[in-house]
């Protein structure tokens, strides 16, 4: 009987996996039932990382280009309001998110159930409805970020290597590894130190999110245990106006996925990046070598045997709605529910291998 049960539990999950694929597809999900999580399993935490495009500016009120335009008047997205045209609220996902500049204090801007609040969202709306739709325990989306960081600087994780590029002008330059400092100097000069080093915010950014998962049931309430489930990446912005750190952006990505993994002690937590909105495929641009660089790490790609399924890349420019990286898109709100919802379907995906 156990056995018969046990069969019989799987096939459920398989049923239900299928089922939610094809809402998935649809580009739907149905509006959340209201129900709390089952508080008897661990919460499953999916932490996001990045610079200004996971931080998030889409307008949450307005008009044309706001979230309130796209869900009331086209319709877009309707499992974020009820039937009587009031946000809906995910009682099983929390959102949390806290900020700080390098290694300083954190200040914390969310920590709700998982609705449409503030004004102004970024991927993690998308993202927190998707996962959550699949997860039969608790849900925490904990953002921890800040805009203007380079992977290739700020955001270099523990363990990385200098290294030497060579400028269009002849000039070579000595790039930083991780706690080194400044940014870059020329080569053969001694190096002067500033008061920021190589993985600054990568220290304050892992910190502040070690803070809220040490204070589990300050964020989610009712919590006793939690497992790192995954993580999330929108960032590239920055190391695209270089050609320093764009042309490192692959080797610095791969090293990153790896070393979050160790950071939270879940060699199995599965990781989604997205590109940026305004990069085309075959771009050859900084953008294009950031784009190229998570095609690469991803586990369709064969390059990384060890991110075969459970490492996956977001091709964001037929999604986005207009604009840059830098100027934020715009604004628009479905530029950002856009890239959520595929963020989150690409992690559904990698969730299913397991």
């Amino acid at each position: 009987m156990t056995r018969l049960n046990h069969f019989i539990k799987v096939l459920l999950s398989v049923f239900t996996l299928a089922a939610i694929n094809c809402t998935l597809s649809a580009g739907e999900l149905p509006r959340p039932d209201g129900k709390d999580a089952d508080m008897s399993k661990p919460v499953q935490v999916y932490i996001l990382l990045g610079q200004s495009n996971m931080l998030g500016f889409g307008k949450i009120k307005g008009g044309e280009g706001s979230l309130e335009y796209a869900v009331k008047e086209k319709g877009l997205y309707p499992y974020l309001v009820d039937a009587s045209g009031k946000w809906t609220e995910r009682k099983d996902v929390r959102n949390v998110r806290v900020m700080g500049s390098g290694t300083g204090g954190m200040k914390q801007f969310n920590n709700e159930w998982m609705t449409i609040a503030g004004r102004a969202i970024g991927p993690e709306i998308g993202i927190g409805h998707y996962v959550g739709q699949v997860t039969d325990a608790p849900v925490m989306i904990l953002k921890s970020c800040i805009g203007n960081r380079a992977l290739g600087w700020d955001l270099l994780p523990p363990g990385s290597e200098s290294f030497e590029f060579t400028d269009k002008k002849g000039v070579t330059w000595v790039h930083p590894g991780y706690k080194g400092s400044p940014e870059r100097w020329k080569k053969g000069e001694e190096p002067k130190k500033i008061g920021w080093y190589a993985g600054t915010q990568y220290d304050g950014d892992i910190a502040r999110a070690k803070q809220v998962l040490s204070e589990l049931d300050k964020y989610y309430p009712g919590a006793k245990k939690y497992e790192v489930a995954g993580f999330f990446w929108w960032q590239g912005d920055r190391d695209s106006r270089s050609p320093a750190l764009s042309s490192r952006y692959e080797k610095n990505l791969a090293h990153l996925i790896k070393t979050l993994r160790k950071e939270f002690d879940c060699p199995n937590a599965k990781f989604v990046c997205a590109s940026l909105g305004q990069t085309k495929e075959g771009a050859t641009d900084g953008g294009g070598k950031i784009l190229d660089a998570m095609k690469a790490v991803d586990g369709k790609s064969g390059k990384y045997s060890e991110f075969k399924g459970n490492v996956a890349s977001v091709y964001t420019h037929p999604l986005s709605k207009g604009g840059s990286s830098g100027g934020h898109y715009g604004g628009n709100a479905e530029t950002y529910m856009n890239v959520g919802e595929a963020m989150g379907k690409a992690m559904v995906e990698l969730l299913k291998q397991k």
